[in-house]
């Protein structure tokens, strides 16, 4: 049996699994404000586990295409009363942060059993910090940074180019001491991408896991790709295309899918895995 050791838990692989999003932020670009109180939080938190989610993604900057920039002490004040909340709600916890400063407070708070980083650890002592600790580690590329990184991406071979920066960042994690199977990896759709590049990215997800060396983490849930293909302008209206989208990552490879909107997510999924076994 594949597993992810995250941290507290084992995950079982076999099936993939549904990361629900919790965005504590005010900007976020489909459900910003939503959930930046801790009631509410707390909340949409539980919710998301009655649905079916497997992991809690908790983020406390908005990563968006022109995001303004947060202060590392603006986030943390809004994802640690939210952690400290959750560590004891028994379904493990992943940190959205890309700074050194936000996982060593997370994991001193023994709150942290993922932490999912846009930047893959390239934080000067964010490295040393994740090998360090117990928590699974998930490795994204990205071209460029949040305020510019949709104005002009380019690239050669872009399945090429981003299977093999995350291959590069997978050796480092496995010479600094962080087990494979404590490691994910996430192609990062939109993330300084074209809509020609993500169709790319997707189409050819089990090239990017075999590069790469480790399970595949997608997220597409509502983002602007699938506005541009459907023509719907508001993120939450994509409720359709989202889901088509994390089961079509899931039927070519994905071992964790992280969405917005958990419960359709999940019975998607559980048909798919009724007509595979049947």
């Amino acid at each position: 049996m594949k597993t992810l050791q995250c941290g507290r838990f084992a995950l079982d692989l076999s099936r993939p699994l549904v990361m629900g999003i919790l965005n504590v932020t005010p900007d976020s670009f489909s459900d910003g404000g939503r959930f930046n109180r801790v009631d509410d939080a707390l909340a949409r938190a539980e919710s998301m586990l009655a649905e079916g989610a497997d992991i809690l993604d908790i983020g406390g900057e908005s990563t968006r295409p022109g995001a303004p920039y947060v202060s590392p002490e603006e986030e943390m004040a809004r994802v640690m009363p939210v952690l400290e909340k959750l560590r004891g709600i028994g379904a493990p916890l992943s940190l959205d942060t890309r700074r050194a400063e936000v996982m060593r407070e997370a994991i001193q708070l023994g709150a942290v059993d993922l932490i999912n980083d846009v930047s893959a650890l390239e934080d000067e002592g964010a490295l040393p910090l994740a090998a360090g600790s117990r928590a699974a580690v998930c490795l994204m590329h990205k071209q460029g940074n949040p305020d510019s990184m949709q104005d002009r991406p380019a690239y050669e071979d872009v399945v090429a180019e981003v299977g093999g920066y995350l291959q590069r960042r997978v050796r480092l994690c496995l010479d600094a001491g962080i087990e494979r199977e404590r490691l994910l990896v996430d192609p990062g759709f939109g993330f300084g991408k074209t809509l020609e590049h993500n169709l790319a990215l997707l189409a050819r997800l089990g090239e990017i896991e075999k590069i790469a060396g480790a399970p595949l983490l997608v997220g597409l849930s509502r983002k602007s790709m699938l506005g541009l293909i459907t023509g719907e302008q508001l993120p939450a209206e994509r409720l359709g295309a989202s889901v088509a989208a994390a089961l079509e990552s899931a039927r070519r490879g994905a071992a964790v899918v992280r969405v917005h909107d958990v419960k359709a997510t999940r019975q998607a999924l559980q048909l798919w895995q009724a007509l595979a076994q049947s």
